[in-house]
């Protein structure tokens, strides 16, 4: 074995999360979402119950798997490729066949002449690899000659040609999304043995790791302590460690076997696996001391066989699951001996194809006879059947005022999908998704929607944000007028099987049993004159939060305060983490300004000036490399990431005949295409596309009434929640801004003749696009989601 321990200890070691304390440096940072839920298992923590075993429905593909891959929020929808070429999604609880995309070279000038010979002689070619993105906006499809197709999704059907890149010089054997160098880029291998990284928006060409002297079989991109890395795996049975700020390998060792191997992480990025078989046929599934570059446990079970590569995946930071013998065979993760296996009713290849969906609760795999067979535990039953009520054909009975109500919603979102031709192709289009179209309907009373009042001993008035927490959306956090944060969350029951956010579950206000509550400091400030402001890391470990006093830095697993700094005044007036480094913040000042800080080293990086106003939103992109800003007197800044330099400025348009409140808030978000942005004023929504900050399109309240108090866009970007100082929410096409619902107060709000209750901040549920919660003038925090009847509001 060549392994080059010190160098590649030295890498993963070298930067460490909030240089504060021991306990700061033993914490993650920038790895999987963490789970509130999910203690550390243990052999008596699962039960054979819990694999999917069960054949629910079989998918008839109609030529041989090759590759496939769950939607990562959508979890029904199948990514499946075929030796064919063929790509489909199909919808599993259905098991309809939603769309088909076969091999076609968009392009066939751009290609190689030694391309071009290749299909003048064979145009058919095999799909390698399908993947989705992790936002599941894209999906990329590698083929077995030269080429890389990405696509963007936008729902349904609606599947729309992204990128085309001749990626390799013959076969394309893997494809993997990862996210360096702050931007999302795809990562590809080959046949020239070659490693490249390409952008994932324009296809540019990034990386190029050369050093296998055989085809590349596979790649694993990861990171750690916010080391970017990549693992790759060559037919010579040869691992290599390629790092983004170094072209050559940094760790050279043998897979077991000198086998073609397949690596990949557990959920929570902690552990590594690999299954590989070699060309005598034996397989080996192994898990690694990656900081050592030595097996740490081998599981036993795999059989030689003459033909075919064992594939595997792993599920839940609990289990492994190989296709081997012509069946599935499943390991628990701590335990080198095979738990179980199933030959789902039979008709298996040697070596099926096989993949889990993100909660491991349903597994596809492929058959001999060129179908796959969608396997599930009782989660997964109950998830299909509730997916699957959905309502009935509306074309096998007579359109009553409902139903017309419905026809005049379709015929509005085609007209809205025709402004959508000039747009970024990667926005979401909701005219896509056929089943989810929103309907122009009020809703009046609550029998028509679904809302909780979150359990509170408190009535503080005064809030800043409110937000889901990112992994999974199974917890609510806010920030009292007091100081305190508040976290409600969703346990896993019968009632409620993902642990998500829902109506028709209550969830806990939670705090750990040491009694400590996240308090930040407010000596010395009114509440009244103080602007509140928080920020959670983007995996839900750490929170940084000020309420006019010093910024606190608190652990959200233990709800303990890791340091105070920044001493005022000027307060702080927003907060945001930089996405690619939990160590930074971008700290807005009353004064105007904007710090980039540096929790870790305790460092100022830059001093932003450009605003006249204190600052009012914050918001980063990982596609475009910027930050954007926007100040109480409605002005809006862009400024780039690589050396803050400001790029663009622009004030916000008032509409005719209104001017802008002295010191009304101006507030950001960007869509999950990381470029277009939502400006939320008192007066108007807009949407713009950054970094030009060009308009695009404009809504204001003289169609409302009344003063906007916060807007967000849904977290599949087809939508705009809007709430009203009357009480009332707008829901907007995302493209067009025409309305689309209407939720009256006396929808959720019970009457009070003495109190005029509001909403003062709209959140969205960060994986149901149909979910939102809202942060009432009176204290109370309520959560809408539509009927289970209909699956939508309105």
């Amino acid at each position: 074995m060549d392994y080059q321990t010190t160098d590649f200890e030295h890498f993963l070691k070298r930067s460490r999360p909030f240089g504060i304390s021991d306990e700061v440096n033993n914490l993650p940072v920038n790895i999987l979402p963490v789970s509130y839920n999910c203690p550390s298992l243990d052999q008596s923590s699962y039960s054979l119950n819990d694999l999917p075993k069960n054949v629910v429905i079989t998918l008839s593909q109609g030529s041989l798997v090759k590759s496939m891959d769950f939607h990562p929020m959508q979890q029904i929808l199948l990514l499946v490729g075929t030796n064919m070429g063929d790509v489909v999604v199909w919808e599993v609880d259905s098991g309809a066949r939603i769309a088909l995309r076969k091999f076609k070279i968009w392009d066939l000038g751009t290609c190689s002449m030694a391309l071009q010979a290749s299909l003048a002689i064979d145009y058919t070619t095999s799909v390698n690899r399908v993947m989705w993105s992790p936002n599941g906006i894209l999906f990329g499809v590698a083929y077995s000659k030269h080429m890389v197709h990405i696509y963007s999704y936008h729902g349904g059907d609606d599947i729309r040609n992204h990128l085309e890149i001749e990626a390799h010089v013959g076969s394309v054997n893997d494809l993997a999304f990862s996210n360096p160098s702050k931007q999302l880029c795809f990562v590809t291998c080959g046949e020239d043995k070659t490693i490249k990284v390409w952008d994932a928006v324009t296809g540019a060409k990034l990386l190029a790791f050369e050093g296998h002297e055989a085809p590349v079989y596979s790649i694993c991109p990861h990171n750690r302590e916010n080391i970017q890395f990549i693992f790759s795996t060559a037919t010579d049975g040869k691992i290599k460690t390629w790092f983004y700020d170094n072209m050559r390998s940094r760790a050279n060792y043998d897979a077991p076997g000198h086998s073609s191997t397949v690596m990949t992480y557990s959920d929570d990025g902690s552990r590594l696996f690999s299954c590989g078989t070699n060309t005598e046929g034996e397989s080996y599934l192994v898990e690694w001391n990656e900081s050592e570059g030595t097996v740490k446990r081998t599981y036993h079970g795999l059989r030689k066989r003459s033909g075919g590569f064992v594939q595997f995946d792993s599920a839940k930071n609990r289990f492994l699951a190989a296709g081997d013998e012509f069946m599935v065979k499943f390991w628990e993760m701590d335990n080198n001996n095979l738990l179980t296996s199933t030959n789902a009713d039979g008709e298996l290849p040697a070596s099926p194809c096989i993949r889990f969906n993100k909660e491991g609760i349903l597994l596809a795999v492929s058959t001999s006879d060129n179908r796959v067979k969608i396997l599930a535990n009782a989660d997964g039953i109950r998830l299909l059947r509730t997916v699957n009520n959905r309502p009935f054909d509306a074309s096998r009975i007579t359109p009553g005022p409902l139903m017309k109500a419905a026809m005049v919603g379709m015929v509005s979102a085609l007209q809205d999908s025709e402004s959508m031709a000039n747009m970024n192709p990667i926005i979401a289009d909701e005219s896509g998704d056929k089943s989810r179209i929103w309907k122009p309907t009020e809703i009046n009373e609550p029998s028509q929607c679904r809302s909780i009042k979150l359990p509170d001993n408190s009535t503080a008035t005064r809030v800043s944000r409110l937000i889901y927490t990112n992994s999974g959306g199974g917890a609510i956090l806010a920030l009292s007028s007091n100081g305190v944060h508040k976290l409600w969350k969703w346990q896993k029951s019968d009632q409620n099987l993902t642990g998500r956010a829902t109506t028709g579950v209550v969830p806990r206000l939670w705090q750990p049993s040491s009694g400590i509550l996240m308090t930040n400091d407010t000596n010395g400030t009114d509440p009244q004159d103080a602007v509140p402001s928080f920020a959670v890391s983007k995996n839900d470990s750490y929170l940084i939060s000020a309420s006019g006093g010093l910024i606190s830095l608190f652990n959200m697993m233990t709800f303990k305060t890791m340091t105070t700094f920044m001493p005022q005044p000027p307060p702080t007036t927003f907060l945001a983490f930089y996405p690619q480094d939990n160590n930074i913040i971008a700290i807005g000042m009353e004064d105007s300004s904007i710090h980039i800080y540096n929790v870790r080293v305790d460092e100022f990086k830059a001093n932003l000036k450009g605003h006249q106003k204190r600052i009012t939103g914050l918001a980063f992109s990982n596609v475009l490399n910027v930050l954007v800003s926007s100040s109480a007197d409605s002005q809006l800044c862009v400024w780039s990431t690589d050396g803050w330099e400001k790029q663009a400025s622009k004030f916000l348009q008032m509409p005719t005949g209104q001017g802008a409140a002295p010191f009304a808030d101006t507030r950001v978000q960007f869509h999950v295409d990381q470029i277009h942005l939502l400006v939320v004023h008192e007066t108007q929504i807009a949407t713009c596309k950054a970094p030009e900050l060009e308009c695009l399109k404009q809504w204001d309240t003289r169609e409302a009434s009344f003063p906007i108090t916060d807007a967000t866009y849904s977290c599949n970007g087809q939508s705009i929640y809007v709430s009203f100082e009357d009480g009332s929410i707008s829901v907007l096409s995302a493209s067009t801004l025409r309305l689309r619902c209407r939720i009256n107060p006396a929808t959720y709000i019970p009457p009070n003749p003495n109190l005029r209750v509001y909403p003062l901040v709209i959140a969205a549920h960060p994986s149901q696009p149909n979910q939102f919660a809202l942060r009432l003038n009176d204290g109370r925090v309520n959560v809408l989601e539509p009927l289970d009847s209909e699956g939508e509001v309105g």
